[in-house]
Order: C-alpha cells, then structure tokens, then sequence
C-alpha cells in the first residue's frame, strides 16, 4: 500500500497536544500544529490569567521566539513546556511572582476525603457554608472533586460566585438551577462531555454575566444559550464545538468571547446581534472565512478587514468571469491571519 504524504490543508488541521509545567501543576492543551509560540501564550491566558508579554516559555532548556511555530520550536504532541510569568503581569487577585507562583482568585475547600471506592467527595463543614453564604463565593477549585458537594444548592440566591474549575467533575446536575442567582460560573478543565451537563439548569441561571467552560470535552452548545441575555463573558476555548448555535445572536449584553482552539468551520452570520462584543478570539479553528456581519459591530475594530473583503469581492468576480463554481481552496488561502483589535486587546483571528 502506498504511504499516504499529509496535504497542506491536512498539516494545518492537524492538532497536538503539549503539557504546560505552571505553578506547580501541569495544563494540557491541544493546539494547531503550525501555530506560532504567540498563538500558545493566547490560549495560556485564558488558563492561567498571565498576560501574553509576562509569559516565558521554555523548551528543552531555551527559551522558544513568540513568532516560531511549534514545527520550528520542536514542539510535538506530548511535549512538555515550562511556563515562567514575569512580576506584575496577572490579570487576577494580585501579580504572579517571578517564579511562577500564580496566587488563588478563591479560598479552596479544605477537606477533601475518599471513600471506600476512591471516589473523591468535598466535606464541607457548617463554618464553609456560613462563609459562601456571607460572601456570595463558593471557591471549590483544584480540590479534586468528582461531583458537586449538595451543600453548594442550599446556598440559593446567596451565591453569586461558583467556581468549580480544574476538578473531574462527572456531570454538571438539574440542581444547579437552585442558586438562581449565581452571576459568574467556572467549570474549566473538568473534561466533561455534551452528556454530562444539564443545559436547561445552566441556561435558567439568568443572572449568568461570565460562564467558563474551557478545557472541556464539549462539542456543541445549546440553542438555549441565547436566554442567557445578561451574560457579557462566555469562555469556550479548548474545546471540540464545530459550530456556535444560532442563537448567539441574541446575546446583546455580550463584550467578550473566547472559542480558540477548537474546530470551528463557520461562525453564524446572527453573531452581529452581540452588538456589545470588544473582545473576540477564534485562534486555532478551521475557518476559512468571518461573516460580514462581524464588520458592523461598531466596538470591534478589524486590521486588514477591508483588504480582505476587497479579495472577496475580486475572488467573486473572478467566479463570474471563469464560472467557477467552487470557492473552497482561494477560501482556506484567502486570509490565514486577521489581527482583532477591541479597546483593550489585541488578538488573533486564525485558520490553522
């Protein structure tokens, strides 16, 4: 049988996956295999909340350039990276020290025991419950939590904050509905599965302004997202979604989303209707081209938008002229990078 030489487009879907040492923890992330080191340092953002400029990266002992690509860096699929941040460059709770240290937006739940079968349970105490209640903050981060203690529903309308990130939840349950005044919600890096959430609990939260879901295994949203008309942040990066629902066009209140590193293949023409976006990131897709629709919201400002829509326009053109029926292979050509620039982000739109 004769070997099979990977195309061009097929070297740009292809996805690897590396392991990023920080602060004592290892984050795996699967990334494009011809995206640059610059395209990493975005998507650690989202995970570690350092800054692109306050991220070094070390590979094999040296320190890999922001516009090498993981081919040229050496970097292949189950690399191991080491991340170091720069003082004074976190965007949480106070600064990452030079080594690497990142501080915890949320105090963690203290006890965490197993029973006879492994399984991991919080143990959540009278003083944990008096305290969420107080603040409104329920801080279950990196506690190794397999499901959500049923402690957390008796708090109601007093949680305004749920952070469950970076634990191995099994599902996200109905009960969630119970504290239906809960504003922001974290379930980054759980691993878990379209099965394993309870949209319709998630979608009645409407007070929801930040929902995280990156690091999942996620390979669709809910059209029932759009009823969530008060969410201005939504973290979908890391993910397996191959499209956004429709109805994301409803979601007006929305200023910031992050969907990189995906397999996104068409972005709905509706996400004109987030007439309050500044910040959006679609790195590391598979698109070959942005709705124009995108061009209309007035808060998003596009670097090499009307060059590219010239090209359209004379890719169109061209069609007219030859009868050329088929548009796919200028498409994945047409614009491999598009710099994003919102009021207070720079960022990158690409294909690979």
């Amino acid at each position: 049988m004769a070997s099979h030489t990977p195309t061009e487009k097929e070297n740009n879907e292809k996805l690897i996956k590396v392991s990023v040492k920080f602060a004592g923890r290892s984050i795996p992330v699967e990334i494009g295999a011809v995206s640059t080191i610059k395209d990493l340092k975005s998507i650690l953002q989202t995970l570690t909340n350092v800054l692109p400029r306050g991220q070094k990266l070390i590979f094999k002992g040296k320190v890999v350039s922001d516009e090498s690509t993981m081919a040229a860096s050496g970097i292949t699929d189950g690399s191991k990276i080491m991340l170091m941040a720069s003082q004074g460059l976190h965007q949480g709770d106070g600064p990452v020290k030079k080594e690497g240290v990142a501080l915890p937006s949320m105090r963690r739940l203290a006890d965490v025991t197993r029973d006879k079968k492994g399984k991991t349970e919080g143990s959540v105490t009278k003083s944990h419950l008096e305290r969420w209640k107080a603040t409104g903050v329920i801080g279950l981060s990196e506690c190794g939590l397999t499901t959500i203690p049923e402690e957390v529903w008796t708090c109601g309308t007093y949680a305004r904050v749920l952070d469950l990130s970076h634990n191995s939840l099994h599902d996200v349950p109905a009960a969630i509905s119970r504290i239906s005044s809960v504003q922001k919600l974290h379930l980054s890096g759980n691993d878990l599965l379209d099965k394993s959430m309870s949209w319709e609990g998630i979608t009645s939260l409407k007070s929801l302004v930040v929902l995280s879901l990156n690091l999942n295994n996620l390979s669709e949203l809910p059209s029932s997202l759009g009823s969530l008309t008060c969410l201005k942040q939504l973290h979908v990066a890391n993910n397996k979604l191959t499209c956004l629902p429709t109805e994301i066009g409803l979601l007006t209140e929305l200023q910031v989303l992050k969907a990189q590193n995906n397999r996104l293949s068409i972005i709905p023409p509706t996400i004109g209707g987030c007439v309050s976006l500044v910040e959006v990131d679609l790195s590391c897709n598979l698109l070959a081209e942005l709705p124009e629709t995108l061009g209309s919201l007035k808060d998003l400002k596009f670097e090499g938008w009307e060059s590219f829509d010239e090209r359209r326009r004379l890719k169109h053109q061209k069609q007219l002229e030859f009868r050329v029926t088929g548009s796919a292979e200028f498409d994945e050509g047409a614009d491999k990078n598009w710099i994003v620039r919102g009021p207070f982000q720079e960022f990158c739109v690409a294909t690979g």
